[in-house]
């Protein structure tokens, strides 16, 4: 009967192994082929980097934001304020949540910096699309 359970752990413990290995050594977001700091390999530089590009980020979208409110008419501005507040707060604990994947190491803030700078631009073309006819 042991001899039978062998193979089952065998085959258990090269899942697992494989399951492990497929896991990136950086970050998610720091792997996406638009990232601004893909090529930095340095954990200072690439800190650096990532707090540059979501500054940046953060800005682009603010610019918009602040656009948009100056086209849209009170209950529509008061809408989309409503939205992106409750967006921030996603983006905030959706990047508090993959920092704590790599809790511990090295890669725990530049992956949160990455993923604030990635939700960031991405809510940034969102609203540009969303809000285009106002744009115009």
């Amino acid at each position: 009967m042991k001899r039978g359970l062998k193979p089952l752990a065998l085959a258990s413990e090269l899942f697992v192994a494989f399951l492990l290995a497929s896991i990136p050594a950086r970050a998610q977001h720091m792997n996406e082929k638009d990232s601004p700091c893909g090529n930095v390999a340095v954990t200072v530089d690439l800190f650096n980097c990532l707090s540059k590009a979501r500054d940046s980020s953060d800005a682009k979208l603010n610019s918009l934001y602040k656009t948009l409110r100056k086209r849209l008419d009170a209950t529509d501005g008061e809408r989309l304020t409503v939205a992106q507040r409750l967006w921030i707060q996603y983006r905030d604990a959706n990047c508090s949540a993959e920092r704590k994947l790599y809790e511990g190491g090295t890669a725990s803030s530049a992956a949160y910096l990455a993923c604030l700078e990635a939700m960031t631009r991405a809510r940034t073309k969102e609203l540009a699309v969303t809000y285009a006819v106002k744009l115009k």
